[in-house]
C-alpha cells in the first residue's frame, strides 16, 4: 500500500508542480470529497480497508426493563457524517480526519487501544477496527481524478 502512495505521489508531482495555486487547491478539494465518500460508504459497509469485516462487538445483556431485547444497532452510525469527518485541502495536502471528541474514539478503534467506555470505568482494550485508510480503489479513484482534471 505504501509503495503504491509513493508511486502515485511521484507520479502526480512534477504534474502538479505545474499548475496554478488555485487550480491545485480545487483539485485537492474534489480528490478530498472523492474520499470523505468513499470512506463513508466503507464506515457503512463495516469493513477495514484491506475488505475484512469489523472485528464484532463484545457481546452484553441487550434486555431493556420491560424484558425485550433492543435491536442490534451497527458500529459508527453516526461518526460517518459529514459533521465528524471533515476534509481538510490546500494546494499541497489533502487530509480527511474526525475533528473533537470523535477523534479520540476513532484513534482508539483505528489503533486498537484501551480506553475507558464511561467515566469511573475500568479500561478496557478495543479490537482493532480500520476506520480510516486507503483501499486500491480508491488510489485508482485519486488517479482517475487526476487525469480527468489534466484532461
Amino acid at each position: 500500500m505504501t509503495n503504491q502512495l509513493e508511486a502515485l505521489e511521484d507520479w502526480a508531482g512534477s504534474l502538479l508542480g505545474q499548475l496554478e495555486p488555485d487550480s491545485r487547491t480545487k483539485l485537492a478539494g474534489s480528490i478530498g470529497q472523492a474520499l470523505r465518500r468513499s470512506q463513508q460508504q466503507r464506515i457503512l459497509a463495516q469493513k477495514n480497508p484491506d475488505g475484512s469485516k469489523y472485528a464484532p462487538r463484545k457481546q452484553r445483556n441487550l434486555r431493556g426493563k420491560q424484558g425485550r431485547a433492543k435491536q442490534k444497532v451497527r458500529m459508527f452510525r453516526r461518526i460517518r457524517a459529514a459533521s465528524f469527518l471533515r476534509v481538510q485541502g490546500n494546494g499541497n495536502t489533502i487530509g480527511v480526519g474526525f475533528t473533537g471528541r470523535i477523534a479520540r474514539i476513532a484513534r482508539v478503534h483505528q489503533y486498537g487501544l484501551k480506553d475507558r467506555a464511561k467515566r469511573g470505568a475500568l479500561d478496557v482494550r478495543y479490537e482493532k477496527r480500520e476506520i480510516l485508510g486507503f483501499t486500491d480503489t480508491d488510489l485508482d479513484r485519486i488517479h482517475h481524478n487526476l487525469l480527468e482534471h489534466f484532461l
